[in-house]
């Protein structure tokens, strides 16, 4: 059904929310490659045919980490990796967040920038969430890196899971937020290049402080079940 808009002028078709470019050509780097969650989202990339360059502070541990997930997985430094890279995921621990992007501001410019970072404090009772000056890691990210275009996804993903080479699918969904379609339709279709994986559409940035303290609830869930849950939205 057609409809007009004040003018009398035919509304455009709604566009397709699982109508997701090509990201097949782009080549993606994780921030933060040699660490448990930046290695396992490498190598379930680089698995599915995406070009994968992974970086560290350290060049020589990038390469080394590179050389140990094969499928073309290249290593550098976290500034080289990121001036060779389309789109940009930050997988670094969140006491170095701040401080990793505000050294990387001029070659993430202009970058589509992935956070995937989850602030979380521990003690004896368990994991609980930290709540940024920003709101979020997210949201830290977009005010360091004002020249950058920054989503948040990936964050409720088991390391173990994504760095078993003998587990073919990862059966989650991806949370994907931003603020322009454009930039999480990208993000959406990384993440469904992984086999098993689905990105769905969260929200914008300011909602992302809930997403990432998920990941509390989630290692309760884990400990008390002795497992490695991850997230499906239902009748999307």
């Amino acid at each position: 059904m057609t409809t007009q808009d004040s003018s009398g002028a035919p509304k455009p078709p709604a566009k397709d929310p699982w109508d997701l470019p090509d990201v097949s050509g782009l080549t993606v780097g994780v921030l933060g490659g040699t660490g448990p969650q930046g290695r396992g989202l490498a190598y379930r990339l680089a698995r599915a045919g995406q070009r994968v360059v992974v970086g560290s502070r350290d060049a020589a541990r990038a390469e080394a980490a590179a050389a140990e997930l094969g499928h073309g997985v290249e290593g550098a430094d976290n500034a080289e990796t990121a001036r060779r890279s389309d789109v940009v995921i930050v997988a670094v621990p969140w006491d170095g967040h701040a401080k990793t992007l505000e050294s990387l501001r001029e070659e993430l410019a202009g970058k589509l920038v992935v956070d995937c970072v989850n602030p979380l404090g521990f003690d004896k009772k368990g994991a609980y969430a930290l709540k940024p000056e920003e709101g979020s890691a997210a949201e830290q990210a977009a005010a360091l890196l004002p020249d950058s275009r920054v989503t948040a996804a990936f964050h409720h993903l088991s390391a173990v899971l994504l760095q078993d080479e003998s587990i073919e699918e990862i059966d989650t969904d991806v949370m994907v937020l931003g603020e322009a379609r454009a930039d999480t339709d990208i993000v959406q279709a990384l993440a469904g290049r992984i086999a098993g994986m689905r990105g769905v559409f969260a929200g914008r940035l300011r909602n992302a402080h809930q997403v990432e303290s998920l990941v509390a609830n989630l290692i309760s869930v884990n400990r008390r079940y002795k497992a490695h849950a991850g997230l499906r939205a239902t009748d999307v």
